[in-house]
């Protein structure tokens, strides 16, 4: 058996409402999972490994369970324009180029680099409609060593000519992918239709028999807009809600389901996605950047339903989920300010939980630090100022709010130290 020792400041959240703080302890991994905490290293661990990171920080790598690989290259880019200027103008265009394979190698070996640099070891990604380009993506997390989700995206109907599929195609060429890909390890596949208002009902019925077939999840847009969630029951008539549309195709039946946004969610929404065990994944920077609302993120929460955060790049604007987690508290003050009977603000300890174990869950034991978690870590430097002594919960707030890569002094996968190159 490996076993190494980590010594440093150790925080992480075994719930939404508990923050775990081992200042000066050491961590023992064995085989790349957490067996213990110690503020003194045991007789029996006498002759392993330390390394020894003083009064860093040592925390769970983080998890993005809504991004667009594909977007990656437009982030920060037409940030003035409302969703359907920002659609048609810059992302839909641009997804199309990634028929072009040495486009494509390029946008997404760039977009897994930054996501590990940044500290995002899981990750839930949309790629595009074209499978070829979405197998390079899928291989090249799996090659770097992430947990992730790989979703080949579908759309058949009110989408650009340049970007759209026939239903047949779509499925013909999302059944190719979910079989190259079984057996993988880490990386899995997950259904990807892009919203209710691009996708038909033979293709909704279709993934739901895909669904069946490979036992693979969903991931997809929900009620992000009020126009979504009109549109979405304009196009199926007979169904109550837009959570329904994926229910009863089946789609969130064998496997994850994972809805982005879900801002404006009815009763039965609600009642659906906890039924499901599904995450809503809150992407604060998106949401004010295409001015869709702020998700009821504390409401949602204290029904039971379970939270993760996103980036939504590039809706969001940057890759860093420890920016998410400083954003939506902001967020949560602001909702409770304009609808105080209705919100209520979130502590650092609740996003960061959303971003780290809640989050990790869907990926398996990853995102904190309890026995029997993988050892995926990040060690943070550089949050003190010089003359004044800070707590380690003090040090993981600013580096949320304004911390950046360079505080992020290593990098652990599985107990396995990354290179510092990317």
């Amino acid at each position: 058996m490996a076993v190494k020792i980590y010594h440093g400041d150790i925080l992480f959240t075994p719930a939404a409402d508990q923050l775990s703080v081992y200042e000066n302890s050491y961590i023992i991994v064995e085989d790349g999972v957490v067996s213990q905490i110690c503020e003194r290293v045991p007789e029996e661990y006498k002759g392993a490994e330390v390394v020894d990171y003083g009064d860093k920080l040592i925390i769970p790598a983080f998890s993005d369970l809504h991004v667009h690989g594909s977007q990656y290259v437009q982030r920060g880019i037409g940030m003035d324009c409302l969703l359907s200027d920002w659609l048609n103008h810059y992302t839909f265009p641009q997804e199309s180029q990634f028929r072009d394979m040495d486009y494509a190698k390029e946008s997404y070996d760039a977009f897994v680099d930054d996501m590990l640099r940044h500290g995002t070891f899981h990750a839930n990604v949309f790629a595009t409609i074209h499978r070829e380009a979405t197998d390079y993506l899928f291989d090249k997390m799996e090659e770097k060593g992430m947990y992730g989700y790989v979703g080949k995206v579908n759309m058949d109907c009110n989408s650009p000519e340049f970007l759209i599929e026939k239903t047949e195609d779509s499925l013909l060429e999302t059944e190719k992918y979910l079989s190259d890909h079984e057996g993988s390890k880490k990386v899995k596949t997950i259904l990807a239709p892009r919203f209710a208002p691009t996708c038909s009902e033979p293709l909704i019925l279709g993934l739901g028999k895909l669904a069946a077939k490979y036992h693979c999840g969903v991931h997809t847009h929900l009620v992000e807009s009020v126009w979504e969630a009109q549109e979405a029951l304009k196009l199926f008539p007979g169904y109550g809600s837009d959570a329904e549309i994926y229910e009863r195709a089946g789609l969130m039946d064998y496997g994850p389901s994972i809805f982005a946004h879900v801002i404006f969610p009815t009763a039965e929404d609600k009642r659906i996605m906890k039924k499901h065990g599904s995450l809503s994944v809150h992407c604060p920077d998106a949401t004010v950047n295409i001015v869709a609302g702020i998700m009821p993120l504390q409401q949602m929460a204290s029904e039971g339903l379970k939270i993760a955060m996103g980036s939504d790049v590039a809706g969001g604007h940057g890759i860093a989920i420890y920016r998410q987690v400083a954003r939506a508290v902001q967020l949560s003050k602001l909702k409770e300010f304009y609808e105080p009977a209705e919100s209520k603000t979130i502590t650092i300890t609740q996003a960061f939980y959303h971003a780290t174990k809640e989050a990790g869950s869907v990926f398996g034991k990853v995102g904190s630090f309890e026995k029997g978690y993988a050892f995926n870590a990040l060690v943070i430097d550089n949050m003190e100022d010089s003359w004044s002594k800070m707590t380690a919960q003090e040090k993981l707030e600013r580096f949320c709010y304004i911390g950046d890569d360079r505080n992020i002094k290593a990098r652990y996968i599985d107990g396995k130290l990354l290179s510092q190159e990317f």
